[in-house]
């Protein structure tokens, strides 16, 4: 008998089981709403001109190799990353209190993170919103917590943000304890705070001493401005402490495969940076030993380069534009058809998703009668839809809606 004879079939990922079912069905007309990646208005996958550009660049340079990277990953990576994220005059950057690793993307540096966490910090107590990216739960497992709570985020019959209800559960945490936070465009929520509400809710967390950990994956992609999305990070580092961030390059840059990412560390005193990144560098030796090479050089050198940088944003306009257009048609599609509820929070919610509101029982339905794939919380992804499915899928929608309870 096999040593492994005990081990059970575990369930198939939710996200990428139902990409494989959508791949499977032979019905012409079939829609995917799954999968988080950005497809254009013929339904593919878009490779970014600006990364064609540079790839061209770098297949052509003979001084490039495939040696291994640092533990630590690319310096010039790090650099400009972290720059991105906290603005190249952060008191933390100036000050040379921020240190960062090179990670297997945003994954990996909530792994990275979260394991460093869980041998060096006090509080084994973690927050996460209600209800978050699937994999945080599973990490967070993983690595070891065992006192993993819930705070108040998303209201459902309002389809935005539950502020009070957030603020609430965060003020009852116990002094110290770790709260994971989505820097924009909450998946799978596409719900954020205002400017004003996180004022309130960093208030609360510098109040009760909180350890704030961000997962950034879409910087740029929500709003369009980078700047504007980075706005809660770079305004907890101006209400002083220490914080985590995930930051992630698949969804910004396209580069879904190529897992370009880094955990960036703002620490309160300068004489920590080399202690701790010590503590990391042995932990990303266990884990992977050295970050990828490919995506990072893209990522580096559009960062760095003002003319590709500028092409960079403009595709990612491009992205941002298309998505919020498809937001405002699929809700006048509903309106027009007179889809019972209101679904203005289409419009309003941000970003790659949309928390449709829709009940398990008529995601069933989406899928099972009319092809169309989707989690079943109700979360679709925008970049699904296109001026050739559009109609389909409102009308199936309305169908679901109301034959459906």
């Amino acid at each position: 008998m096999s040593s492994f004879a005990h081990v059970e079939v575990a369930p198939p990922d939710a996200l990428f089981n139902l990409s494989a079912l959508y791949k499977q069905d032979p019905y012409p007309d079939k829609v995917d709403l799954g999968i988080g990646a950005y497809r254009t208005e013929e339904g593919q996958p878009w490779v970014l001109p600006v990364v064609r550009t540079i790839e061209a660049q770098m297949a052509s340079d003979p001084m490039l190799d495939h040696e291994y990277l640092p533990i630590l990953g690319l310096r010039a990576f790090r650099d400009a990353s972290t720059r991105l994220l906290f603005g190249a005059d952060s008191p933390a950057i100036t000050k040379n209190r921020v240190c960062s690793v090179q990670t297997v993307s945003g994954t990996g540096a909530l792994r990275l993170g979260f394991d460093f966490l869980f041998s060096k910090y006090h509080v084994k107590t973690v927050y996460i919103s209600s209800p978050t990216w699937g994999n945080h739960t599973a990490i967070l497992k993983q690595v070891g917590y065992k006192d993993v709570r819930q705070y108040a985020y998303y209201k459902e019959d309002t389809r935005g943000l539950d502020i009070e209800g957030m603020l609430r559960g965060l003020e009852a945490s116990p002094d110290g304890a770790i709260v994971l936070l989505h820097a924009c465009a909450h998946n799978p929520t596409g719900v954020d705070p205002t400017k004003d509400e996180w004022r309130r809710i960093l208030a609360v967390v510098k109040e009760k001493k909180l350890f704030p950990f961000f997962d950034c994956a879409y910087q740029g992609f929500a709003s369009g401005d980078v700047d504007e999305d980075a706005w809660c990070v770079r305004q907890c580092v101006k209400e002083g402490g220490e914080l985590f961030v995930a930051q992630s390059f698949s969804k910004n840059f396209g580069l879904y495969n190529e897992r370009v990412g880094q955990l960036c560390l703002v620490l309160s005193s300068v004489s920590c940076v080399a202690p701790v990144l010590s503590q990391l560098e042995v932990l990303s030796r266990r884990m992977w030993s050295n970050p990828p090479n490919h995506g990072v050089r893209i990522v580096t050198i559009a960062l760095n380069n003002p003319s590709l940088y500028q092409d960079w944003l403009d595709n990612l306009g491009c992205m941002v534009e298309r998505i919020k257009t498809m937001r405002m048609e699929l809700y006048k599609l509903l309106k027009a058809k007179g889809t019972p509820g209101s679904w203005e929070h289409i419009v309003k919610q941000i970003g790659m998703f949309t928390f449709t509101g829709l009940t398990r029982a008529q995601c069933e339905y989406l899928q099972t009668k009319c092809h169309i794939y989707l989690l079943d919380n109700g979360r679709i992804s925008m970049s699904g839809l296109n001026h050739k499915n559009l109609e389909y899928v409102a009308q199936s929608m309305y169908n679901a809606i109301t034959t459906v309870t």
